[in-house]
């Protein structure tokens, strides 16, 4: 009989230990941002989204598809959504049929221009305020209200909401897009939203796949400050790597892109085409010998154009004192050469098989950037190749935006929101703006936001200091607009009657 008790006993003692290990794991509480809380319960709040009132799925087919970037780079991804024609439009079979495979659809497109750059907020400390910029972004896009001009003290413009999504910047990707699950899985909406970073990779690796010389080879990625710190890429590389059971080496070369895009889109402390001389604002690259810095050893490589003040210098006695880039073409020299001198500089040196373009903004500079890989193969120093060793025969670049309107048709034919009419689509842009606001002290000589006020504000509050109103040629540099005109001739050809 003691032995029974005491066998029962050390059942129920074993029972009691193994207890904890049969639970049921419990979820990890989903992070709820000041923005989100504001946005999903407080109905005072200027953020409330009222989703209650958000249109049933049956009646979402022919709303629009919202896509939004820091600024005009994201018009790439646009640019190839509308162009797309990957699917079959009657068997969803993917096949090139001739026929966009967007056709008759919808588009609000969102430049986030008085906030960026996106990149700045995290190395400013300001990691959280991004992400409430990038919840603030979809928000818009889910709602049906704008500023018609920046002077306005209230939203009075009409339109009409958003059934999708895409998240068209990189950096707003790699530290919004969880926050804007969150919300859209908190709202019960059943909206779903798109980043342009697994997009890229899963290209990445089907190039990998394809490769002649699959056994070691390395990855550029070329994109923001903000974007590379985050670790999305490399992380989502090591995850896909990891999910398709690849086996060779892949080797990530990261490359951040200080400035590339802000001298795309203009900004006056990175490109100022009305100077001809240094001067004390520029925060681009400067000569050094820092890992970031320009190499006045490397100036025949980088290959520099000096015309049109493309760059702004001054010597002494022979030698330069100071050195600014002021063309966003020497800005993409300067980080292709940079990406090379990385790679370069590792132990292992496997052949760059590609570059992913990390930046939506980086797109405009392709054929600069395609240039520069062509020199490099070709500079000899002694006689000897310095970089061609270090470029694979077959290197090709990954743009993200092909695949990430490949996975937006997708979704949108899984979910049966495809519109399907037989008109043209229509395109409506909108770009932030300073609000009236924001006191004058905190604004540039141009209107834009002073960098110290952009990079101090805090989260979670009902400041408004920004406003979304349409393009127009009021908002938009004239040298941008003939930029868009040449790099999308499409989405230009959608916009450029209603900018006023």
């Amino acid at each position: 009989m003691k032995l029974r008790i005491n066998v029962l006993v050390a059942f129920a003692v074993l029972g009691m230990a193994l207890l904890p290990s049969c639970k049921k794991e419990q979820p990890t509480p989903k992070e709820v941002t000041p923005i989100m809380e504001k946005a999903l319960n407080d109905s005072t709040s200027i953020w409330y989204a009222d989703f209650k009132r958000f249109p049933q799925k049956d009646q979402r087919a022919y709303l629009p598809i919202g896509v939004f970037d820091s600024g005009t780079g994201g018009l790439t991804v646009l640019e190839a959504i509308l162009g797309s024609d990957n699917v079959d439009n009657i068997s969803g079979e993917v096949k090139s049929d001739g026929i966009p495979d967007f056709s008759g659809e919808d588009f609000q497109y969102l430049a986030d221009q008085a906030n960026m750059p996106y990149g700045t907020y995290p190395k400013e400390g300001k990691e959280m305020y991004l992400r409430e910029l990038a919840v603030k972004d979809a928000l818009f896009l889910l709602s049906d209200k704008y500023y018609e001009l920046s002077s306005d003290k209230v939203a009075k413009g009409n339109k009409a909401k958003c059934k999708i999504i895409v998240i068209a910047c990189n950096t707003a990707t790699a530290y919004g897009l969880k926050d804007i699950e969150t919300l859209l899985e908190l709202s019960k909406t059943g909206v779903k939203v798109i980043g342009v970073i697994n997009a890229g990779v899963r290209a990445a690796f089907d190039d990998i796949k394809n490769s002649r010389t699959r056994d070691s080879l390395s990855v550029g990625v070329m994109a923001t400050i903000g974007t590379i710190s985050s670790g999305a890429y490399e992380r989502t590389i090591r995850e896909v790597q990891k999910a398709q059971d690849y086996k060779g080496y892949v080797q990530v070369v990261n490359q951040p892109g200080a400035g590339f895009a802000e001298a795309v889109d203009l900004e006056k402390d990175f490109v100022d085409l009305s100077l001809a001389a240094p001067r004390d604002s520029y925060r681009g690259p400067k000569l050094g010998t820092g890992e970031d810095d320009i190499k006045e050893e490397l100036l025949d490589v980088y290959n520099f154009d000096f015309s049109n003040n493309a760059i702004l210098y001054k010597k002494e006695n022979g030698k330069y004192i100071d050195f600014q880039l002021n063309s966003a073409g020497n800005y993409a020299r300067f980080h292709v050469v940079s990406l090379l001198e990385r790679l370069r500089a590792t132990k292992e040196q496997a052949p760059l098989k590609s570059i992913i373009l990390g930046c939506t903004h980086y797109p405009f500079y392709l054929d600069t950037i395609k240039k520069v890989i062509t020199e490099l193969r070709e500079y000899k120093k002694n006689g000897k190749f310095v970089y061609a060793p270090l470029i694979s025969d077959d290197f090709t670049f990954i743009d993200p935006a092909k695949f990430t309107a490949l996975e937006c048709c997708k979704i949108l034919r899984e979910e049966h929101l495809m519109a399907l009419r037989t008109r043209r689509g229509n395109v409506d842009a909108f770009i932030s703006v300073p609000s009236y606001g924001v006191d004058n002290s905190n604004l540039e000589e141009n209107g834009a936001l002073k960098h110290d006020f952009k990079y101090g504000r805090e989260i979670g509050t009902e400041e408004v200091t920004t406003v979304v109103v349409p393009f127009s040629r009021r908002n938009l540099n004239p040298d941008n607009l003939r930029r868009l005109e040449v790099l999308v001739p499409i989405t230009f050809s959608n916009i450029k009657d209603k900018l006023d």
